[in-house]
């Protein structure tokens, strides 16, 4: 593929809810460009850009991938991004590189969560946007249900720039409202026509529409259209384009990918009014040294931004980067901002789908790939050390499901640590860590069905297999009562014998108190080598806990008197001696479990949050807070046992149809009620059986 200039390129993210057709119309973009001489399919395993062995399996996107094209002498660069709620974070970094939106929305489900979701990141990202009605062609297709759908849902800046010409199985062309021309699809092209008669009064309006919108984007098309003149076509269709970019204007146009009808003069609006690379403008990021603003412009030194990062079977480690000023060339040293470290650049690629094109630069507005670079990961910004920059990172949505996994054999154990990490590098929406309190390793991801993924991604890429269950809850325990009690360790069995006698006072502290050991031996009771002694005996039975085996906090532990024998006394049986007198004072002292309560912030459109509330209700929540946040949307905030929200992932999206979000925070531990406690106290007994 031959260098374009920043003005001739489109970087155009493709987003959309799963099933909306969004891979099998990219591919059939790629066909109709001639970017690929045979159509594949995703149901065959054979789309462009589904390649992933996952990917295959499960008939879905959970990769963002790239397919350039061509179209009257311009690149498209198209980013194929998975529907599926759990891989969103694919959708974010790729709208973080794109300069434009095709949001495509399935002709009979009209708008789905996908489609909202799309349509949030884009707005919040700045990003131009644009509808594409796909899948005209099935049954029950219906493109002015959806339309007014659109409308309602988005706003009435909504407009169509295309109609349909039949539906259902007599779907056949397009009219085009900015030119005014019907297009019937003969033989796989588009044949321009007069528009047919039985829609030349509904083109007629939405045409006056769409005149109306688009005089309001420039102040001389205003008086002109004001005055009762007729705007141009190329008036009309450079109003759009400024419309498009300052969000004045979201287009609709309509086709069928599996049918290969509206391609063309999709192809067309998106090399014609879809901004490129040069109308964004500058960019901005700050100075590694400080906090100034920093801006580059496409003909500054080189820098660009990491949006993705892939393990390729073949070339290892494959970083996927946008250019935004400058370029960059195969074989050079250039400097990563974020990490403060030199990379080697060996040979860059355009990528297609899972086939790398070498080339010998990537030029401003341009993506583009890079392997085996050491230090780079995804959100780093790359630039001439010279000059540097560092651009705001892809800004990803926090795991918000957790599984522990544990290694099936020692052969396994030994890689997975290993496995995990390479995951953690390629996916920003993938945490694992270490649980102190149980012990477990944790994976955590957006759900469910990303998880499970992740564990074929182990055993097929790594040859790890494991095992996944739900986390086991980091309880602990405490007094709440003062209580005495002797510890008193005798043994004689014949030679040297153990002693060791100590009376200890055991306290509650305030929450966070943490743990106090005082020495008040008075007189030598317990001679001072053997105190200490004492004080580690405690701390070994509080970790050892006193109901469910929990650790026990918040204890002020004073020892005040005791006995020792001068032969048989050691250091083991003043800890043996600590150890009795800490479990005999603590079963005195009103033992309570604590649980840990985490703080929840939920958002949901208006119609779910009676339904949120009164779940929270049955998951012994305390909604601390209610407040609108626009867009119909509501923001509940509440604080949660974290046992009740192992699995509030599948449950808000269940509740809220996937319509909802949240996020949730360690707060404190507070106790646990009774009924709740005898159960756990039941399952740590069952467990120590097991």
């Amino acid at each position: 593929m031959k260098k374009y200039a920043i003005e001739a390129i489109r970087n155009v993210a493709v987003v959309g809810h799963s099933g909306a057709g969004k891979t099998s119309l990219i591919e059939a973009l790629l066909y109709t460009t001639g970017a690929i001489d045979r159509l594949g399919k995703v149901d065959d395993g054979t789309a462009t850009t589904d390649y992933d062995p996952d990917e295959i399996k499960r008939k879905i996107s959970i990769n963002t991938a790239v397919a350039p094209c061509e179209w009257s002498g311009r690149k498209l660069n198209l980013l194929d991004t998975p529907g599926y709620p759990d891989f969103v974070g694919d959708v974010v970094g790729a709208l973080r590189v794109a300069d434009g939106s095709l949001i495509v929305v399935d002709a009979v489900g009209g708008v789905e969560v996908g489609t909202e979701t799309g349509w949030d990141v884009a707005t919040s990202r700045g990003v131009a946007r644009a509808f594409f009605v796909n899948k005209m062609e099935r049954e029950n297709a219906d493109f002015n249900r959806v339309l007014e759908q659109l409308r309602t849902t988005f706003g009435r800046n909504v407009a169509p720039v295309q109609l349909p010409i039949g539906s259902q199985d007599s779907f056949r062309g397009v009219v085009d409202l900015v030119d005014m021309k019907a297009y019937i699809w003969e033989g796989g092209k588009p044949v321009a026509q007069d528009i047919p008669a039985d829609l030349q009064g509904q083109a007629q309006e939405h045409r006056e529409a769409l005149v109306e919108v688009v005089a309001e984007t420039d102040d001389e098309l205003t008086m002109k259209y004001l005055d009762g003149e007729e705007l141009t076509t190329e008036e009309i269709r450079t109003g759009l384009g400024v419309g498009v970019i300052e969000g004045k204007i979201i287009p609709v146009l309509c086709g069928s990918g599996s049918k290969q009808i509206g391609l063309a003069t999709l192809l067309d609006f998106i090399a014609g009014v879809m901004p490129s690379p040069a109308a964004v403008g500058q960019v901005a990021g700050t100075n590694p040294a400080g906090t100034e603003e920093e801006t580059r412009t496409p003909d500054g030194p080189f820098s660009a931004l990491v949006f993705k990062t892939m393990a390729d079977p073949y070339v290892g480690k494959l970083t996927y980067f946008r250019v935004y000023s400058g370029n960059l060339k195969s074989d050079s040293t250039i400097y990563n901002s974020s990490k403060g470290r030199d990379e080697r650049v060996g040979q860059v690629y355009f990528v297609k789908g899972k086939h790398q094109d070498a080339t010998t630069e990537v030029g401003a507005g341009d993506i583009g790939a890079v392997a085996k670079l050491a230090e780079t990961t995804t959100g780093d910004t790359l630039c001439d050390k010279a000059k540097p920059i560092v651009y705001p990172p892809v800004e990803f949505p926090a795991p918000v499901y957790s599984l522990a996994i544990r290694a099936k054999t020692k052969a396994d154990e030994d890689k997975l640590g290993p496995a995990l990490s390479k995951i953690a590098d390629e996916d920003p929406t993938f945490n694992t860590r270490r649980e102190a309190a149980t012990g477990q390793t944790l994976i955590s991801g957006m759900g469910d069905t990303h998880l499970d993924i992740v564990t074929d991604r182990l055993k097929r890429k790594f040859g790890v297999e494991v095992e996944t269950e739900m986390p086991k809850v980091p309880y602990q325990e405490t007094i709440t009562t003062t209580s005495e009690a002797q510890g008193r360790h005798k043994k004689q069995t014949g030679g040297r014998g153990q002693f060791g006698d100590a009376w200890v006072r055991l306290e509650p502290l305030p929450r966070g108190g943490g743990y106090e050991f005082v020495d008040q031996i008075v007189g030598g009771a317990i001679p001072r080598q053997w105190i200490p002694s004492v004080d580690k005996g405690i701390q070994e039975a509080m970790s050892r806990g006193i109901l469910a085996g929990y650790p026990v906090i918040d204890v002020r532990a004073t020892v005040y008197d005791g006995s020792y024998h001068n032969v048989d006394s050691s250091d083991m049986a003043f800890q043996l001696a600590g150890i009795l007198a800490f479990q005999n004072a603590a079963q005195k002292a009103n033992p309570v479990i604590l649980e840990p309560v985490v703080e929840a912030e939920i958002i949901v459109p208006e119609e779910y949050m009676g339904d949120v509330i009164s779940d929270m209700n049955t998951k012994r929540g305390r909604i601390q807070g209610m407040e609108p946040i626009g867009g119909g949307k509501q923001r509940i905030k509440a604080t949660v046992p974290q046992s009740e929200m192992m699995r509030y992932a599948i449950d808000l999206r269940s509740i809220a149809r996937g319509r909802g979000t949240f996020k949730a925070e360690f707060s404190h531990y507070e106790e646990v009620p009774a009924h709740i406690t005898q159960q756990i106290v039941e399952q740590a007994k069952k467990a120590k059986e097991e």
